[in-house]
């Protein structure tokens, strides 16, 4: 190759509607331009989250799945490769060889605005899950992706905030969870993120490309930077980074002349390019190319409701309120959260358009320079028409809401009553807290005192605070449920599915109880100094912006282990989940050796089959200085009503070592490990110790 069809390969060529003469580019959100006389492909890549984004204004359609979250409170290992598989062909169908999902970052802030892009807040879950989603996408000979690396754990200040956290809790934490995924996907690429990470930025930081991800965990893909997170050639091709998105802002002139000059040695660049060749023939770009066709519509809803209704969670059922009789239920009152009109879904470069457009009408765009290209949007799937259709015999009336006293009177009229509470949230701004607004409050509240028999859904991205939880029967959090989530809905208020999925991410009494009760904010900038630094080729996001300095003080307690750490009680504990049946829990036994492994018996004490996900549980002796119990694993058991089954969980050995800095290196600490099995994080009925080694 000749230096300039290297360099060529090693940065995007803008996005369409930034600049003339993209005709190459098949309307996504990049591409590389190959080297055609070599018979190297273009690289089309696309925002692909929860499904191909932007896809209606190329006249196309894709299928949206439920929300990374959602998915990942399945504990499915198989359903999170069909839901990679389904965005991989649906990425295909429109012409893209390379997908810009696989959102593996843990929810340390629950209230940043892209929890719903990701898979929880334990590494062994989020890790395992991703993997088998890019597993999916590959095998579709797609080039998957994972990101953002790393420890992108907020949104606002993105571009400028620096994460300060010791190497220890990295490498268990967020950096494990991405090592799990890559472990078991072979994925191709990484993206890095925007934020700094102990001083530098993602993009150009030494230790997590190098250090971590290419000496450590062997890495041989490529790192691509998040758009507009590069900033500066040689000191970002040194530390690892082999290619600018989405323009050549750095790595096109300005890298040439670097290694012209000798500033980047010819090998350096030729292994930026290796790395990215080596993608392209492993996961079959230059055997297997793309052909544009019509996407399968009724394929795409299928496994869609299916999706949705293992990740539904049954988050109270008093008086077994739910399932809601076909043949008795004479009048149900669907009430508030456009239920009439369609289903919630995340914003911001996840966004699946919903054809026809969103049926809520968004608000008028404010002053930022994001807010016309991130607006709520919901999916044209009414709740209410598919509850009217669950329910044929059941008068079936809806109220918008809007005023509590009238939604009171409709709901004491009814039999039973369905409402809708939400929260919508996006990428580039966090949440100010996870409480429902007021309004959604006081008429949960209302409702809910005018009938006792009254059923919360909750459509959120990220846990939800519910201070009327106490007053109201049912709860259930349906998460971003994707096209056909009004139907997996529908099908778990009737009773034709029963409810498996558990949390993947702890649901707290009240923002006080977080690690960090008070969100750590930029320093406010001026509109103009925002917009000066959003160029047309969307280089220097950050530029100008003084770092801003978040602490993580919590360390190593991520999640439950913060909760369980710090003996605070939750509303919902990780891994929780109702079912309209019950089961039990016996005889724990452990067998030793260079893998353990976990054996126990799960029980259907119930009247109906149900799935349990059974979970396991390590405690580390006290000298390691761990948070009380981490997930070492779990099994998921279709169970007949009385049926037994034996599960056996093999515990993969670095789950019971902690990473020693001094070393570098992952080891076993000797002493008393405490193994418990169990429902949940905090329902765990078994338990037995092993000394380790033996």
């Amino acid at each position: 190759m000749t230096l300039d069809e290297k360099i060529a390969l090693v940065h995007g060529q803008g996005m369409i509607g930034e600049r003339t003469g993209l005709s190459a580019s098949n309307g996504g959100a990049g591409f590389s331009v190959g080297v055609p006389r070599l018979g190297v492909p273009m690289i089309q890549m696309a925002d692909a989250a929860y499904g191909v984004t932007r896809s209606e204004s190329n006249g196309r359609y894709a299928t949206a799945l439920p929300s990374n979250l959602g998915a990942a409170s399945s504990w499915d290992l198989q359903s999170a490769y069909e839901y990679g598989a389904l965005i991989a062909a649906e990425l295909r169908d429109q012409g893209y060889n390379m997908s810009l999902g696989g959102g593996t970052n843990l929810a340390r802030e629950p209230r940043s605005g892209r929890t719903f892009e990701y898979m929880g807040e334990d590494p062994l879950l989020s890790g395992t899950l991703d993997g088998n989603v890019m597993r999916g996408e590959q095998d579709q000979h797609i080039i998957g992706d994972i990101k953002h690396y790393a420890m992108n754990d907020q949104e606002s200040g993105r571009n400028s905030v620096n994460a300060n956290i010791d190497k220890r809790s990295m490498r268990e934490s967020d950096l494990l969870a991405f090592e799990i995924a890559l472990d078991s996907s072979q994925a191709a690429a990484v993206m890095c993120s925007y934020n700094r990470v102990n001083g530098d930025y993602a993009c150009e930081n030494e230790y997590l490309l190098h250090d971590v991800l290419k000496k450590d965990w062997n890495f041989q893909g490529f790192v691509i930077s998040d758009w507009g997170g590069t900033h500066s050639a040689a000191k970002a091709s040194h530390a690892g980074l082999d290619m600018e998105q989405p323009d050549e802002f750095y790595y096109g002139a300005e890298l040439k002349k670097a290694v012209q000059n000798g500033e980047v040695s010819q090998a350096e660049l030729d292994n930026h390019v290796l790395r990215i060749l080596r993608a392209e023939f492993a996961e079959g770009l230059v055997d297997f190319p793309v052909e544009k066709r019509v996407v399968d519509v009724d394929h795409g809803f299928k496994v869609a409701q299916q999706l949705a209704e293992k990740s539904i969670v049954l988050l109270q059922n008093k008086n077994d309120v739910l399932p809601l009789d076909t043949e008795k239920q004479q009048t149900i009152a669907v009430i508030g959260g456009h239920a009439n009109l369609g289903v919630l879904s995340g914003g911001g470069s996840a966004q699946v358009d919903s054809p026809g457009g969103s049926p809520v009408p968004p608000p008028p765009p404010g002053n930022g320079i994001f807010d016309a290209f991130i607006r709520p949007a919901w999916l044209r799937d009414a709740p209410l028409s598919a509850i009217q259709t669950a329910f044929p015999k059941a008068h079936v009336v809806y109220n918008s809401g809007d005023d509590p006293a009238a939604a009171a009177a409709v709901a004491k009229k009814a039999d039973a009553v369905i409402v809708f509470g939400y929260q919508w949230e996006s990428e580039s701004k966090d949440l100010e807290t996870l409480s429902l607004d007021p309004k959604q409050n006081a008429l949960i509240e209302s409702v809910a005192e005018a009938n006792p028999r009254t059923i919360v859904v909750l459509e959120t991205g990220s846990p939800a605070t519910m201070p009327w939880a106490s007053k109201v029967s049912g709860i259930l959090e349906i998460w971003y449920p994707g096209i056909r989530g009004a139907e997996a809905l529908a099908a778990i208020l009737c009773g034709a599915v029963n409810p498996t999925g558990k949390l993947a991410i702890t649901f707290p009494l009240n923002d006080a109880d977080l690690p960090h009760p008070t969100l750590v904010l930029p320093p406010p900038a001026s509109e103009a100094t925002l917009k000066s630094n959003m160029t047309e080729t969307m280089a220097e996001l950050g530029a100008g912006l003084p770092a801003f300095q978040t602490y993580y003080d919590e360390k190593l307690k991520v999640g439950y282990k913060w909760y369980d750490a710090e003996k605070k009680a939750v509303l919902f504990p990780f891994g929780y989940g109702l079912s309209y049946t019950t089961y039990s829990y016996s005889a724990l036994d452990l067998q030793p050796g260079d893998i353990v492994a976990a054996t126990f018996t799960v029980k259907n004490t119930g009247k109906r089959a149900g799935e349990e996900i059974a979970q396991v549980y390590s405690s580390l002796p006290d000298s390691a200085g761990e948070p009380p119990r981490r997930l070492v694993g779990w099994a998921k058991l279709s169970l007949a009503a009385g049926e037994s089954k034996q599960a056996t969980v093999k515990i993969d050995p670095k789950l019971l070592k902690v990473f020693d800095e001094g070393t570098g290196s992952w080891k076993l600490i000797p002493g008393i490990y405490t193994l418990s099995a169990g429902s949940s994080s905090r329902d765990l009925p078994l338990q037995k110790t092993l000394h380790l080694p033996r």
